[in-house]
Parts: C-alpha cells; sequence; structure tokens
C-alpha cells in the first residue's frame, strides 16, 4: 500500500504533485491545520504530514496520529512541533534549513541600501507632495567596510553580494576558520575590532546565550561614529533601548530592523526615530523562498518515506533503523563529547580528529560523526542536526579526520576527540557502560570516570591541597546540590580537573563566586541534553 501523506496547510500545486509523481497518496487540505479538532480526527490514517506554520503538532495530535511517521515543516522553524514529543512517538521532524538563505541575505543588503539613502523617509516626503533634497543626504556603500557578525549560510551570502558592491568585509565568527575566510574573500577578525572598524555591520546568528544582546549597549558604544545597524537574524541580539539612544546622541546614523525583541512589534523604542528603517519580518517573504520551502520539504518527506533517506531531521540521526537500536547509546556519547569541547572552546576550529576504538569502529561512523559535529556547534548554533551539521563544518573549513582501531586499554570500545584550534589542542574520550549510559573516561589526558548528567560544571586547577571542600563549600553556601562529583589529575601537584554532576543549572552567582575565588583556572558551567 502506497504511503499518505496530508498537506494541511498552503503548499504549491508544484509540491503537492512531487508526491504523486513519488507514488504517495497525498490529500491536499490547506486550511485543516486552523481546525485541531478535525485535523485530530483524520490525523491516524497518515503515514506523514507537510505542514507551514498554521498547523500546531501538539503532544494531544500526536496522540492520535497512530501511523505517523515523519512531520515536514516547510520552513526553517519549528515552533509549532512538539519535538519532544513527536521523538517519544517515533515520528521524524523535518525541516528545511537552507530555502529561504538567498532571500534572507537579499533582504539584509536591501535593508542596508534603504538605511545608506534615507529611501523610505524620502519615499514618504516625495509622495507627500515636498521636494526635499537637500534633506536626504546619504552615504555610498563603495568602499565601506562592512562587519558581518556570523558567516555562516545567510552571512556568507551577504559577504559575497557585499564584495559585489565593491566593499570591504569583516566577519566575526567563532567558526570561520582564516582559510574559509580566505576563500570567501573576507577578513576574520574579532568582535572588538569589528565594532572599531565597521561602518555597516549586519547581523547573522541565531539567538542564544552566547549572542542575545551581542550588540549591548556597551558594545555599540565600541562602535564607529556614524556606523550603521542591521539586523534581519532574531530579535534579542540588539539592546534596543541602548540602540535608540545613540541614535539619537548622534553616534549610530541610523539601523534596519526586520525582527525585534517581542514580535508582532506594534510598539518598539527604535519607531519614529530619524533613519531608521523597520520591517514586519520579512526576510522569507518572496515567492522563490515560498516555493522552495514546499519543494524541498516534499522531497524530502519522499525520500524518507519511500527510500527510508533522512534529511535535515531534527531529532534524530542519520541511520536505518537496525542500527539505531545498537547505537543510540553511543550517538548519544558522541554528541555529549562534541557538546562538551563546543562548551569549553571559544577559538576557532582547524581541526577534528575522531578515533573509533575496538566496538565503536564497527558502528555507522557517519552518523556518529555527525553526532560530534553537531554536539560541537550546537554550543553556538542550536538549531543544527545531524544532518545539516557536517556540511556547515565543511563550509567553515573545519578539517575532519577519522581513526579506527580494534579494541584496546580496559573498554570494549571507546570515542575519543582530538581538536585543534589557532592557539590551543584540546582532547576527550568517552565510553558506553554496560547500562547503556554514556561517561567520560579522559579530558586533558587525564583519567576520569565521570557519568553525564545534564547539568554539569567543569573545573581545573593546580592540584594542592583543600581544592575539593573548598568546591564543595563554596557550591554549598550557593545552594547547588551535586548529584554526583569525579576528579583526576595528571600527577602529584600537577593539572586537575573535577566534574561536578549537578540537580539543577548552576547559578551565574556561582560561577562568579568560583571565578573570583582564585582556586580555579577554568570554571565551565555545562548543559548536555537530558
Amino acid at each position: 500500500m502506497a504511503p499518505k501523506v496530508l498537506v494541511s496547510d498552503k503548499l504549491s500545486e508544484t509540491a503537492v504533485q512531487i508526491f504523486r509523481d513519488r507514488g504517495i497518496d497525498v490529500d491536499f487540505l490547506p486550511d485543516l491545520g486552523k481546525d485541531k479538532d478535525k485535523l485530530a480526527e483524520v490525523i491516524g490514517k497518515y503515514d506523514g504530514l507537510a505542514i507551514r506554520s498554521a498547523t500546531k503538532v501538539t503532544p494531544s495530535l500526536l496522540e492520535h496520529a497512530t501511523n505517523l511517521k515523519v512531520v515536514g515543516r516547510a520552513g526553517i522553524g519549528t515552533d509549532n512541533v512538539d519535538k519532544e514529543a513527536a521523538s517519544k512517538k517515533g515520528v521524524i521532524v523535518m525541516n528545511t534549513p537552507f530555502g529561504n538563505m538567498i532571500t534572507t541575505a537579499e533582504h539584509a543588503i536591501a535593508l542596508m541600501f534603504a538605511v545608506a539613502r534615507q529611501i523610505p523617509a524620502a519615499d514618504a516626503s516625495t509622495q507627500a507632495g515636498k521636494w526635499e533634497k537637500s534633506k536626504f543626504m546619504g552615504v555610498e556603500l563603495t568602499a565601506k567596510t562592512l562587519g558581518v557578525i556570523g558567516a555562516g549560510n545567510i552571512g556568507g551570502i551577504v559577504c559575497n553580494r557585499a564584495l559585489g558592491l565593491k566593499m570591504k568585509v569583516v566577519a566575526y565568527d567563532p567558526f570561520l576558520s582564516e582559510e574559509r575566510a580566505a576563500e570567501m574573500g573576507v577578513e576574520k577578525v574579532e568582535l572588538d575590532e569589528l565594532l572599531k572598524r565597521a561602518d555597516f555591520i549586519t547581523l547573522h546568528v541565531p539567538l542564544t546565550d552566547s549572542t542575545r544582546n551581542i550588540l549591548s549597549k556597551e558594545n555599540l558604544e565600541k562602535t564607529k561614529k556614524g556606523v550603521r545597524i542591521i539586523n534581519c537574524a532574531r530579535g534579542g541580539l540588539v539592546d534596543e533601548v541602548a540602540l535608540a539612544e545613540l541614535i539619537k546622541s548622534g553616534h549610530v546614523a541610523g539601523a534596519a530592523f526586520d525582527v525585534f525583541s517581542e514580535e508582532p512589534a506594534t510598539d518598539n523604542p527604535l519607531f519614529g526615530l530619524p533613519n531608521v528603517v523597520c520591517t514586519p519580518h520579512l526576510g522569507a517573504s518572496t515567492t522563490e523562498a515560498q516555493e522552495n520551502v514546499a519543494l524541498q520539504v516534499a522531497e524530502q518527506m519522499s525520500n524518507y518515506l519511500m527510500d527510508g533517506a533522512v534529511e535535515n531531521a531534527l531529532n534524530m540521526p542519520s541511520m536505518t533503523a537496525e542500527e539505531a537500536k545498537v547505537m543510540g547509546p553511543w550517538v548519544k556519547l558522541a554528541e555529549s563529547l562534541g557538546t562538551f569541547i563546543g562548551q569549553v572552546t571559544e577559538e576557532a576550529i582547524e581541526t577534528i580528529n575522531i578515533t573509533y576504538d575496538g566496538v565503536a569502529s564497527e558502528m555507522n561512523l557517519k552518523a556518529l560523526e555527525a553526532a560530534v559535529i553537531a554536539g560541537i556547534m550546537q554550543a553556538v548554533n542550536p538549531d543544527v542536526n545531524m544532518v545539516s551539521a557536517p556540511l556547515i563544518a565543511k563550509e567553515r573549513g573545519i578539517q575532519i579526520s577519522k581513526t579506527t582501531q580494534d579494541a584496546s586499554g580496559a573498554f570494549e570500545g571507546y570515542i575519543k576527540l582530538d581538536i585543534q584550534t589557532v592557539e590551543k589542542y584540546r582532547t576527550i574520550a568517552g565510553t558506553v557502560f554496560s547500562d547503556g549510559k554514556p561517561r567520560f573516561i579522559q579530558i586533558k589526558g587525564i583519567t576520569i570516570d565521570s557519568e553525564v548528567g545534564e547539568h554539569m560544571l567543569y573545573t581545573t586547577n593546580k592540584d594542592v591541597p583543600g581544592i575539593i571542600g573548598k568546591l564543595g563549600t563554596l557550591l554549598a553556601q550557593h545552594e547547588e546540590n551535586i548529584a554526583n562529583f569525579t576528579l583526576g589529575r595528571a600527577k602529584a601537584g600537577g593539572d586537575a580537573i573535577a566534574m561536578t554532576f549537578l540537580d539543577t543549572p548552576i547559578k551565574p552567582e556561582t560561577v562568579k563566586a568560583l571565578k573570583d575565588s582564585g582556586l580555579f583556572q577554568r570554571v565551565i558551567p555545562l548543559h548536555f541534553k537530558a
């Protein structure tokens, strides 16, 4: 029997035809997604559900989806899909992360032109019957320096377009290597250097703990006088109140925003200010982008339902069902090893070597490698998944190699990562015990036996008496409850490390107290997927 797919939101007829051409029985009911009760009534007979944003895939709906195998979202955002509930039901969630890259990049360039030449204000003035030619003095883009924060997929396209406009481009991106920057024709710089030099600044990063308010009041004050700021990425990346004050003072010459800290943005500190251009989150709003993501989701869902291929999945590795039964714990280990490296490494990673020992060397190494890279990348971009991570790593110029070997040492098998940055070398290894739980067995060449928990604290220090007691005391003073604690050292009096497994996320004030104590070389709170 042919697989059945329900299209419950507005997709193009061309996309619907792709399902038919692949031998899939498809029902195109573009308004059904708005009726959650009716959708729940019929969802049980479908193998696939193709949606945009109107359909809400909730735990309640999934309870009725007895045959559902895959949900495909035509677009990037999957806030309308409960991914945890879908995972528990064994439903794959796919999106189309690359369908609107060009559209968003072009919108950023368009806003840059608009704010450089005050086009919206000049248009409004002229259509009002005025002729205020001298009022709207602009600036050229040619030979100006564009600072790009985030040189990934969309940021990379913006860099390319800006070079075509004869702009100088400097880029800040922790995962951008010098070699990749040279290929792109841009100069890789640190954030402070970008702020100091850029005539225009455009943001192309996701909103994470590390990027939230990346253009804070402090950083905005470091910018060059007369700078213009463009944000088509995410609301919350810029301190909008501070930016408004700097525009009023004349330090910032203008801004163009498509995204805001609160949306729908019916009120905002930037509204009404001179030379501020605002659009209502139009980054992906072109006919081409909407068509592209619709075609992509139809192709991806068809490939999975007919051939078993998994593309752009957000909640499962690229592997067969048989492999997943055996590899699940090892995939979790691989991702946890990468997550550790991603959270303790601030510099751009140049090379990653993965050693697969014993039973690990006999598994689907592509899936394990993807899990490692996804873990590393998710520290700065939580939207990265096991399918997109290797492609992103390649685009960033990261060299990835692998070594396989027969079982050695005390374990049936293990995975080890060796990471090289411009300045530092890092290493970590782990294994899976018979209970199916991942363990860290070596960090910095130091033997350790650490359970992997959701909330952890990594500290390094010199091996001197009293450190363990003082660490416990400081944590207790801040009411941090320890679930497990493991330590190791290279030699007596040498380097020492500790991994503390906590019941809850460690509080910022606790981290500050540990750092201020002067006892530790590094104090890093860690978060791993539950």
